[in-house]
């Protein structure tokens, strides 16, 4: 369960309630408890989430929930039952923020419209994250992390040249519309607290997740229309600056190069021994290196494969060339920086005891860290303690839990 407030928590004070299932919308909460808010989560008596059957689950104990939703308390509720409803709007008047991603409509269906939950606490702010927003002709089409990276250009972006597009083995789309889910809750919650409580509102927030992958993808829609140019697969090579791209050591270790810019770009050569190229018309800006990028990757291509990976990194550091290994993620959590800086912390569990997990990003210099919060809950791990705090005895608790609705 959440720890108790600390000094150092930048959200401290704020309550969010988190009806949402799977991924993104959660993962928007999770973030803000990551910063000190008190976050519940709301899940049918039954459970049920999809998350809690996602991989990795280890002996049957599912590792991805437990992570994603690390720090939150455990609560149940079938707000579809009209018991269940008058409950959950007695409940909401307590909270700041309510997080939410059925598809438009749902909530409204079930008695649970923006006028009814307002009423109930006219200072509520409602994340409402779909697939594709509140309005549209595509406002009730089920969404998942694969669709909003289709659908927003990003897959198209992804793969080798004439190849397929690829999707990554991971759903950025959720964790990236989850992220905007945060952005969205902290931009709500200062433009609210910034007034004097009488005149505090609430909000609804309209979060699109195809269209938060979409807003990474800065300048595309402008090269498209103003210069006629649809941006393709081009494997791991960038075609915006030059040279950028993954290369592979004489021993077989992957990794990524980047030469941004003169400056970096005189250093690479330096560090090939090829200055030489520094006088070459093909190379002699960004814009001169992207029509000959081929040729100009095909040299620092072949300088990686005549050397080992330690032969080759150390002319890259005496030059100061940006590169990195391509980690897996063992790589990461054994690498000096990221333990020196404690990038990865241990959550306390029920069952293992402990599971490891990023650490809470970003960092507040000059404040006391953050105690690791606690493994995801239980379905219904907190109901007597949450309920309890309405008011509810153990004997009404009871009689709720018989008839479904907790």
């Amino acid at each position: 369960m959440n720890l108790p407030l600390q000094e150092g928590a930048p959200l401290r004070g704020v309550r969010i309630l988190d009806m949402a299932t799977v991924l993104a919308a959660p993962f928007s909460a999770t973030l803000c408890g990551d910063m000190g808010a008190e976050v519940v989560k709301l899940e049918l008596p039954a459970g049920g989430d999809p998350l809690r059957g996602l991989t990795p689950v280890h002996e049957g104990h599912p590792l991805f929930w437990k992570t994603a939703n690390r720090g939150k308390k455990g609560i149940s509720l079938d707000v579809r039952k009209a018991e269940g409803r008058a409950l959950f709007l007695k409940l909401i008047a307590g909270f700041d923020v309510l997080v939410e991603n059925f598809r438009t409509g749902t909530l409204d269906g079930w008695g649970l419209d923006m006028a009814a939950l307002h009423q109930a606490n006219p200072r509520l702010i409602v994340l409402r994250l779909t697939g594709f927003g509140q309005t549209g002709p595509y406002a009730r089409r089920p969404g998942f992390a694969r669709i909003f990276e289709a659908m927003s250009g990003f897959t198209h972006l992804t793969g080798e040249p004439g190849g397929p597009p690829q999707h990554m083995n991971y759903p950025l789309g959720d964790v990236v519309a989850g992220l905007f889910g945060a952005f969205a809750i902290s931009t709500a919650l200062a433009e609210r607290n910034a007034l004097p409580r009488e005149a505090q509102k609430g909000a609804e927030i309209d979060l699109s997740a195809t269209e938060a992958m979409a807003r990474l993808l800065d300048p595309l829609a402008a090269e498209h229309r103003i210069g006629g140019v649809v941006r393709e697969r081009t494997g791991s090579r960038a075609t915006y600056t030059a040279p950028s791209n993954v290369f592979r050591s004489g021993d077989g270790v992957w990794f990524t190069l980047v030469g941004t810019g003169g400056p970096i770009f005189a250093r690479i050569c330096r560090a090939i021994g090829r200055e030489d190229l520094l006088a070459d018309a093909r190379f002699a800006d960004n814009a001169a290196r992207i029509r000959n990028l081929e040729a100009l990757d095909a040299l620092i291509a072949d300088w990686c494969a005549s050397r080992s990976f330690a032969e080759l990194t150390a002319p890259l550091e005496r030059e100061d060339v940006p590169y990195s290994k391509v980690y897996s993620i063992a790589d990461l959590q054994a690498d000096p920086h990221m333990r020196a800086r404690g990038a990865f912390i241990d959550l306390p569990d029920e069952q293992f005891g402990a599971v490891p997990a990023p650490a809470p990003v970003p960092r507040f210099v000059g404040r006391e860290s953050m105690r690791p919060p606690a493994t995801g809950p239980r379905t219904g791990q907190h109901n007597r303690e949450v309920y309890g705090e309405l008011g509810l005895c153990d004997s009404q608790l009871d009689s709720l839990r018989e008839a479904g609705v907790i």
